[in-house]
């Protein structure tokens, strides 16, 4: 999964799609074309930034930076795009518009969006978050941080069957960085196997985040490498699982640099085909 922040104040690339104070949308279609190119799967577009700190954007703003691109992303591409968005019309007009899926740092917790992500038909990934961006990394606090991320998702995922949205159209995503500290990253990263445990495919995005640049002193613009071997991380640990056990439903990375991604894991896939067939 690409990401396409088209915020002006997104952490990593806030703005980069930007001419001055508006959006480029031919620079925005560039953009997408190079990472359908270097092997994305799924544009994820998202147009209220969730970083630290964000304040929120009306739903007027959302939708004005959201649907040109949706519209023009469908006229010029043959493309899987996902909105990331937790606003109940935002989900309404991706969906009347083409959009695949909904992607949901929220879980579908804001006022009527469980409802019209049930009436869009669409599979939704479900996130956690302990409080909300403004305040998110205020001082995050768990008793058993593995236990309470996973109980969260799965009330919501109920939430989810109750409302009529198919089993099969759900995903979830621990959350990291999203109110969470560097050691609370960390547990959640390794009990990966335990939130495939759940049965349901898992979105993870560590991508540029704050917990690369903690580990390896380095400013977002410098977490390539460091984004890149957590990618390959996430995917071993998966595949460790699910070589044990057959619930697991499958992974979806979402990331900046989709063309270094592609090429390690493809240089991890066929390294371990190898060693397989020996």
């Amino acid at each position: 999964m690409g990401i396409l922040n088209i915020t002006p104040d997104s952490f990593s690339d806030g703005g980069q799609l930007y001419s001055g104070s508006v959006l480029d949308l031919d620079k925005t279609f560039h953009a997408v074309a190079q990472m359908l190119t270097d092997g994305a799967d799924i544009i994820d577009i998202g147009g209220e930034s969730t970083r630290p700190g964000a304040t929120a954007v009306s739903q007027q703003q959302e939708l004005d930076r959201v649907m040109p691109v949706l519209q023009g992303i469908k006229q010029r591409f043959d493309a899987l795009i996902s909105v990331d968005t937790s606003t109940a019309q935002v989900i309404r007009e991706a969906a009347s518009g083409g959009a695949h899926m909904i992607n949901d740092v929220r879980a579908l917790q804001r006022e009527g969006a469980l409802e019209a992500a049930a009436q869009s038909r669409l599979p939704v990934c479900l996130m956690h978050m302990q409080n909300q961006p403004n305040n998110m990394q205020a001082s995050p606090s768990y008793s058993d941080v593995v236990a309470e991320v996973i109980e969260f998702l799965l009330q919501r995922k109920q939430a989810c069957l109750e409302a009529g949205i198919a089993s099969d159209q759900i995903l979830l995503d621990p959350g990291f960085g999203f109110g969470k500290t560097l050691e609370q990253n960390l547990t959640l990263f390794n009990a990966l196997d335990q939130f495939a445990d759940t049965g349901y495919p898992l979105l993870v995005g560590v991508s540029r985040k704050t917990m690369i640049g903690q580990l390896l002193d380095l400013d977002v613009d410098q977490r390539l490498i460091g984004s890149v071997t957590m990618a390959v991380l996430a995917a071993q640990l998966l595949a460790q699982n699910a070589l044990q056990n057959t619930t697991g439903q499958g992974l979806i990375l979402r990331v900046h640099d989709v063309l270094e991604t592609v090429q390690a894991l493809t240089l991890w896939q066929n390294v371990n085909k190898f060693k397989c067939e020996k």
